[in-house]
């Protein structure tokens, strides 16, 4: 099945890069979660894979060939801003909505009574937009972009503002669509829900992909850390430990990081930590994805992977854009 691919886009507003070779791709049946500061450059590339903006250089594909207007035609597209329509009746906008992208009739209003019902906000059709939480126009608004049953979702911040029974409802949409081969793009502040939602991960500073790959990948360290819980430990156990440096002390509990999970260290650990009386825990830790994120984007000398060899780089400090 088909794939999108974000190929070296860039963009310069004035004299500020907004986008620097702006590079991934997004498999059949993949959710992609494209995560960085305000301002990193997300909402730019989406709106240039939608032609809302056009790159200075670079191209979106879809199946290998340049996205044009009928192409186009079948994203399902959520921005972050809501475009809705505030006086219109949720039904009514819906219906029209999904003729816009060239439903009959008939299919356009089975659609419309379909998605309202899966997101929850079937007895609001005859509502205006306005009148609705801002929970429920969040949902009417993913029900805009899947109406007319697109090939592909690109989402900016779709979960804003939902209370957490709506993000499972929408987190359950968005599973079903790329269980059907669609591929899912989303931008999201919300770490936790992106480190279970998404198969991978994008992390963009200064409108550069810095960070990306699956999950585990991304967490996978060349220094493993573990914590030690010895209850019997004299104060400083592990500190003159070949090969070990502790980060910190914390009551019984010790964390620390071994050189290489080749050479041994960390059994050397298990072993002095047993020396000292029982061990309540001896636990691998791996960074989660807002850790990894926090890491990434508030060092100005983080490495950026090159967009076509992979190989890694050191940027120099850069201007935020303004997406």
């Amino acid at each position: 099945m088909a794939t999108l691919e974000i190929d070296r886009l860039n963009k310069t507003y004035g004299t500020v890069r907004a986008l620097r070779d702006m590079s991934f791709t997004v498999g059949a049946g993949e959710i992609f979660g494209f995560v960085g500061s305000n301002g990193a450059g997300k909402t730019t590339t989406m709106r240039i894979a939608l032609g809302v903006l056009a790159p200075d250089s670079g191209e979106v594909r879809w199946d290998g060939r340049p996205l044009d207007l009928a192409m186009r035609r079948r994203i399902g597209y959520m921005p972050e801003e809501r475009g809705l329509y505030p006086k219109m009746k949720v039904g009514d906008q819906l219906v029209y909505l999904a003729r816009l992208h060239g439903l009959g009739t008939v299919a356009a209003r089975t659609a419309m009574e379909h998605w309202t019902q899966v997101l929850g906000i079937d007895a609001r059709r005859g509502d205006e937009v306005q009148k609705l939480s801002l929970g429920n126009q969040q949902r009417v608004q993913l029900a805009a972009a899947l109406v007319h049953d697109p090939d592909i979702l690109v989402l900016d911040e779709p979960f804003s503002g939902l209370d957490p029974v709506a993000v499972d409802v929408m987190s359950g949409v968005l599973r079903d669509r790329a269980a059907a081969g669609v591929p899912v793009v989303f931008s999201s502040h919300q770490l936790d829900l992106v480190e279970r939602l998404c198969d991978r991960v994008g992390i963009v500073k200064a409108g550069e992909m810095v960070e990306v790959g699956g999950i585990e990948e991304l967490r996978a360290t060349q220094r493993p850390q573990w914590v030690v819980d010895a209850p019997a430990a004299p104060p400083g156990w592990a500190s003159e430990l070949s090969g070990v440096r502790v980060l910190r002390y914390d009551g019984a509990r010790t964390f620390l990081e071994v050189d290489s999970p080749q050479d041994g260290a960390e059994q050397a650990v298990l072993r002095a930590a047993l020396a000292t009386g029982p061990v309540r825990e001896f636990t691998p830790q791996r960074p989660s994805l807002t850790e990894l994120f926090r890491h990434v984007v508030s060092s100005d000398e983080a490495p950026a992977p090159d967009s076509t060899t992979g190989s890694r780089t050191t940027p120099s400090t850069r201007q935020e854009a303004s997406a």
